[in-house]
């Protein structure tokens, strides 16, 4: 099987970055992308432990949950969720992370990478609150680059057609899914439980 294997063979495989590809990448965010940011419900928040173990977590909430502090400076809330903490702890072991906006009707994104501080002032975290609650923790990210990616991955897709969206029911539900999987939870009363956190947990 013939792969790749340095960098050198991996430029040769794809020829030149093109000269805007690589002007494009900004050190702060500018005006667009602050703009990008208030209008994004949805991100995908990657991170590393530095030992090989990697993670990619799905972040959302009403568009513009993350707060842009300024340029440099973002901040993250951690909603509630099923507290594995994934994300935090490989922070606390290597704070690079990886984040990519998405705006729902926009095939455009915004990639920005930096390095992230776990955070529990409740001063700082009262800027992002919802439905009155405080989060217990957050992200405090300095930006390191920036730069909105082409649309050529969600053109593909089609992400953002409607006529496109799978029926829910031609997928298991997840209480099914985890009754299947880990063969110690029945499947109709993990449904009930999820509905019931889906409803009253989000905040």
């Amino acid at each position: 099987m013939e792969q790749i294997g340095d960098a050198a063979g991996l430029r040769a495989q794809y020829g030149p970055v093109s000269p805007l590809a690589a002007r494009k990448v900004l050190a702060a965010l500018d005006r667009h992308c602050r703009a990008f940011i208030a209008l994004s419900p949805f991100l995908v928040l990657a991170s590393s432990d530095g030992h090989g173990g990697t993670d990619a977590s799905p972040r959302g909430d009403a568009p513009g949950f993350v707060r842009v502090l300024d340029d440099t400076t973002l901040l993250l809330p951690d909603r509630p969720g099923n507290r594995r903490l994934d994300s935090f702890a490989n922070v606390l072991a290597q704070p690079a992370v990886g984040l990519l906006f998405l705006v729902p009707g926009i095939n455009e994104t915004l990639r920005v990478n930096g390095d992230a501080r776990v955070v529990t002032d409740p001063d700082l975290l009262g800027g992002v609150a919802a439905q009155g609650r405080v989060p217990i923790g957050g992200l405090l990210i300095g930006v390191r680059e920036a730069f909105f990616h082409c649309g050529k991955a969600l053109i593909r897709s089609q992400l953002w057609d409607a006529s496109r969206q799978v029926e829910r029911e031609a997928f298991p539900t997840l209480g099914r899914i985890l009754a299947d999987q880990t063969r110690g939870v029945d499947a109709a009363a993990a449904d009930v439980a999820i509905e019931a956190a889906y409803r009253t947990g989000l905040y």
